[in-house]
């Protein structure tokens, strides 16, 4: 799943990237009148159908689950017994997480939380995620799933545009609720600890736990919410407390997930319990046989509040009654080798930087990776130079596929039959299915075979709209209900797609179109590159000129060396003027590099010339 501008999504558990990148498109392509382009179908569609592997149908029956607490019930049912996810060298069972799911549920209810009411999660990935997840779910609520490294900023836009009024925070980040607060509608607030989830009952690790993060290594900034609820009591509060059923319908909101802060003003994408079980089912129709049977485990370090890991890993894999393992902190990567020393796992969710530092680790190198069945990118594009090294430790190859957050996320997915699979070669694969994709060119018509345009697509997983925009909905969704993803694309004569870049990235010299994502592919080549990332900088003479911004793997990597480098392999208009080296580049909590943030940096340097 390549997300970069590109959001691929893997494969048969679909990550689109599942990244996250949604929906900005420049007025001008919105210049032609809505579904106008649609009046000329290009010879582009359906022809991926002719290059899906034989047992996957063209559609999906969406109707196969009435909601999203529906299909969790199911799960619970199914797999009661089994470990649902593992933390801090614990086990959650799904029966285990059933019971506690519906505990919170009824607190909930207890407390006022109505059907339709948004509920914002501000955790990491730990028990308490996936247990106030399907809770708020189970009471009718809309999950509203904030960064807990949010500023304060950040916070109180998203609390404030969401209208949430209940929020559950790790107790590491209730200070940034307390600042944030003021001139929110929040009226309750639950808090909890690393530890509190860690076993039923009398739970002496857990309160070890806490105290050494509070006491001992001061990780727990003082706060000062008198009204906040721990977590513990509210589960003790709804264990004793009826659960009024909740039928959600298709139709109904599931997610407030917010998108667009690496860009402009975060914006809520209301996915419906219909977009989120298209998704699954899509996934599902694309890797029946892949991952059954036996009891699949995930490695998961990205975070469950977002969109990829969300869909993927809590819910695609929980329909298969995977096993998670969780990791709360992936960029302590000491500490991630330690949790899966002695993990087996069949499947592995990251993004190109994630997987970046993983083969740095000489740890992670020398893993027996035999059981490794799926290794799926999302969030970002996957550099080749990655996808390459990944291959030759692992022997597995790195499936990408693409989708945003304004489709559930899932768009498009490559094969998932690994003996099949050939070198990388930066395709997202085909679109999923029930899913229609076609390219939009500036003029407004659609694009054929081989021709770039920005990618838009037609599904069940496409999203409501933005949370309270109507105008920044109609800028991206046409009357014909064609989602403009604001990516930059082109589908060969077999139907894969391959994006070429996000059109907002796109840097243009004398004329020239550049795109970003060739030049950082060419410098990742370099084995002395650890990161890196190209933008466009003003220039009086040529409109922009082209910058390359990277982290040094070897010293004495030189700024000469990076440029003849780039001459060996780029077309003079594309090779870096400028190269500016850093100890590390500006990134999401999810690893995707912020470009935006290093062009803002630039524009500051020459406002005063």
């Amino acid at each position: 799943m390549t997300q970069p501008t590109q959001a691929p999504l893997s494969p048969a558990v679909g990550s689109a990237p599942l990244a996250n990148r949604a929906g900005q498109t420049p007025g001008q392509m919105r210049s032609q009148t809505p579904g106008q382009a649609a009046n000329h179908a290009p010879n582009t569609d359906g022809i991926w159908y002719a290059s899906y592997p034989a047992d996957v149908p063209r559609e999906i029956d969406v109707n196969q689950y009435e909601s999203l607490v529906q299909f969790f019930d199911e799960c619970i049912a199914e797999f009661r017994e089994r470990v649902a996810y593992v933390s801090v060298g614990a086990n959650l069972t799904y029966g285990e997480l059933g019971r506690k799911a519906a505990a919170f549920a009824a607190y909930l209810q207890s407390i006022g939380v109505k059907p339709g009411e948004r509920v914002a999660i501000m955790l990491p990935n730990t028990f308490q995620y996936p247990v106030s997840l399907f809770g708020v779910l189970k009471a009718g609520g809309v999950v509203v799933n904030v960064n807990p490294l949010y500023t304060v900023r950040e916070l109180a836009h998203q609390l404030k545009d969401s209208g949430a009024q209940t929020i559950i925070v790790f107790e590491n980040f209730a200070k940034t609720v307390e600042d944030a607060l003021p001139g929110t509608r929040i009226q309750n607030v639950i808090v909890t600890g690393l530890g509190d989830l860690l076993a039923d009952g009398p739970n002496l690790k857990g309160r070890l736990l806490n105290f050494m993060l509070r006491r001992v290594k001061k990780m727990v900034p003082k706060y000062n919410l008198p009204k906040a609820v721990p977590l513990l009591e509210a589960l003790s509060i709804g264990y004793t407390r009826p659960l009024t059923p909740v039928r959600p319908t298709h139709h109904d909101i599931a997610f407030l997930q917010y998108t667009g802060g690496t860009t402009g003003v975060a914006k809520g994408a209301m996915l419906t319990h219909r977009n989120i079980i298209a998704n699954l089912l899509q996934a599902k129709a694309w890797s029946e046989g892949q991952l059954s049977g036996e009891i699949e485990t995930v490695l998961t370090p990205l975070p469950l509040y977002h969109i990829y890991s969300l869909t993927v890993n809590a819910l695609i894999f929980m329909g298969l009654g995977g096993r998670n393992i969780l990791i709360a902190n992936p960029r302590d990567m000491k500490r991630v080798m330690m949790i899966i020393r002695h993990e087996k796992f069949t499947g592995m969710t990251a993004v190109n930087t994630l997987y970046n530092a993983f083969l740095d680790n000489e740890e992670f190198c020398k893993r027996d990776f035999s059981n490794l069945k799926l290794a799926m990118a999302g969030g970002m594009a996957t550099q080749k130079s990655v996808a390459d090294r990944f291959k030759a430790v692992t022997g597995k190859p790195i499936i990408e596929g693409y989708g945003l957050t304004e489709c559930s996320p899932i768009v498009s997915m490559n094969p998932v039959d690994l003996t099949n699979l050939h070198d990388f070669e930066g395709s997202i694969g085909l679109p999923a299915p029930s899913t229609q994709v076609r390219f939009r060119k500036d003029d407004g018509t659609w694009a054929n075979i081989g021709e770039p345009g920005e990618l838009c697509v037609q599904g069940p997983q496409v999203m409501k709209g933005y949370w309270n925009r109507p105008e920044e909905t109609a800028k991206v969704i046409d009357d014909a209900g064609w989602l403009a993803t604001g990516d930059i694309g082109v589908m060969d004569s077999r139907g894969f797609i391959r994006l070429i870049d996000r059109k907002k990235d796109m840097i243009l010299v004398s004329g020239f179109n550049v795109y970003p994502n060739e030049i950082e592919d060419v410098i990742a080549m370099l084995p002395d590159v650890r990161e890196v990332a190209a933008i466009g900088v003003p220039d009086a003479a040529q409109g922009e000129r082209v910058k390359a911004f990277i982290v040094k793997r070897n010293p004495s990597l030189t700024a000469e060396q990076v440029i003849a480098h780039c001459r060996k392999n780029l077309t003079g208009y594309k090779v870096p003027k400028l190269v500016e080296f850093r100890d590390e580049l500006p990134q999401t909590n999810v690893g995707k590099i912020l470009r935006r943030a290093l062009r803002d940096e630039e524009l500051a340097k020459q406002k005063p010339a």
